[in-house]
């Protein structure tokens, strides 16, 4: 058939046009709802520090820590390989790059916490830890000692410490935007929600102290923290995470599952407690599909057995933190809290070699993809989209190299954004 011949139809033009306008509303409602993923990096975890333990060295003593724990337990890569059962053949890259990650970026996100971690104080004595915080954060990031992310944890929205969780927050934007500004890498994280008009509150909060300041509208987003069954199912049978996000307005930057008070909220014993119960994996679940398009990443929780102790415990603390993230990062939550420094070289071991292990194959379907070279697997966009974000997100962490990716798949960083639908950009 010629280039210019036509072929026959036998619906007018009206008819598409008129579906075109009856969807013209949902055309637009997707896109405000489900805008994808933002672009930006995620940490692959949180560390808090109760509001009065921070100080100006926390990131480097919580490095320092973790490479004497490493030293003290796991002094080589067979020692590391043996207890974590990590294959001989990316035992020596995830050792090295573990030491490597511990003395250049041990932490990626902290939480200075001003809720559990923290509790009750007179109100003079949270007021003037909050402002040093806010010093202290803005020194950090002026002189090149910050974790990529930092910020902190207020209290709830519930009525009995909502105004002391209210002035916590003031303080702190107010030191930070007198200390020159607010930082990039800033994050709020707000607890115990349990009703989606407490996130309509944050919101109107937030506004508020935009409009004050003379700040961007929308330049503040938060955390939500799932640690409530009401924030999970609500007393009209509906998912009310999913009401959250659309609540939030746009601000939501992560949904964070609170392990103990969860599962304690469901009445699981407390020796039973874990990020593998099947209360957190229904919860988590919930979260997960809710969140999906939106824009709004997952975080997991944390374990409380601290590898502390003879080396047999450390060793047994370790084993368990490091099945648990690895068992996180298959279900997709690629962040996680870390509550003891000794958490860290398990943190990215596991997140080590789940990238490496992978690299290869990831890279040739991708590349066999663009190339349209088939091969025993027939990928699909979706397919090449999950591989894109799975050697991003390895990019992004220091699991891999940008060389070696692009030696293996010939493509470029900005390719692999386009690829996994990300904007070409990098946070």
């Amino acid at each position: 058939m010629g280039q210019h011949e036509t072929v026959a139809t036998s619906l007018a033009d009206t008819v598409r046009e008129g579906i075109g306008a009856a969807l013209a509303e949902v055309d637009a409602d997707l896109a405000r709802r489900y805008p994808g993923d933002p672009g930006t990096r995620q940490p692959v975890h949180t560390v808090y520090v109760p509001g009065d333990a921070f100080a100006a060295d926390t990131v480097r003593s919580w490095g320092d820590q973790a490479l004497a724990a490493l030293d003290e337990h796991a002094p080589d890569a067979g020692a590391l390989a043996a207890v974590l059962d990590i294959p001989d053949a990316l035992a020596a890259d995830v050792h090295d790059r573990v030491r490597a990650k511990l003395t250049r970026e041990p932490i990626e996100d902290l939480r200075i916490d001003f809720e559990d971690g923290y509790g009750p104080r007179p109100d003079a004595e949270e007021d003037a830890a909050a402002a040093r915080a806010a010093a202290l954060v803005a020194a950090a990031y002026g002189n090149g000692t910050a974790a990529p992310y930092m910020g902190i944890r207020m209290k709830c929205m519930e009525a009995a410490v909502r105004d002391r969780g209210i002035r916590t927050l003031d303080i702190f934007l107010t030191g930070l935007m007198e200390a020159g500004g607010l930082p990039d890498g800033l994050v709020l994280t707000l607890p115990k929600v349990t009703y989606a008009e407490q996130v309509t509150a944050m919101v109107r909060l937030l506004e508020a102290f935009e409009k004050a300041r003379g700040l961007e509208s929308g330049r503040i987003g938060f955390e939500i923290q799932i640690e409530t069954t009401q924030s999970i199912l609500g007393a009209d049978g509906r998912a009310t995470v999913s009401r959250m996000i659309e609540a939030a307005e746009g601000r939501a930057t992560s949904l964070h599952y609170g392990t103990f008070d969860y599962s304690a909220s469901c009445g699981v014993s407390a020796a039973h407690q874990s990020l593998d119960h099947p209360v957190a994996d229904h919860a988590k679940a919930v979260m997960q599909v809710a969140a999906a398009g939106t824009g709004v990443r997952l975080s997991d929780g944390s374990t409380n057995v601290l590898p502390v102790g003879p080396t047999k415990q450390v060793h047994d603390a370790w084993r368990l933190h490091h099945g648990l993230v690895r068992r996180s990062l298959a279900r997709a939550y690629y962040q996680g809290w870390d509550m003891h420094p000794a958490h860290l070289p398990t943190r990215y071991a596991a997140v080590y070699a789940f990238y490496r292990e992978g690299l290869e194959q990831a890279a040739a379907r991708l590349a066999a993809y663009v190339a349209k070279a088939g091969g025993d697997v027939m990928d699909e966009p979706a397919t090449a989209k999950a591989l894109s974000g799975y050697l991003l997100r390895g990019l992004d962490c220091g699991a891999v190299d940008p060389t070696e990716v692009t030696h293996l798949t010939g493509l470029t960083r900005t390719d692999l954004d386009a690829l996994a639908g990300r904007p070409t950009k990098t946070g």
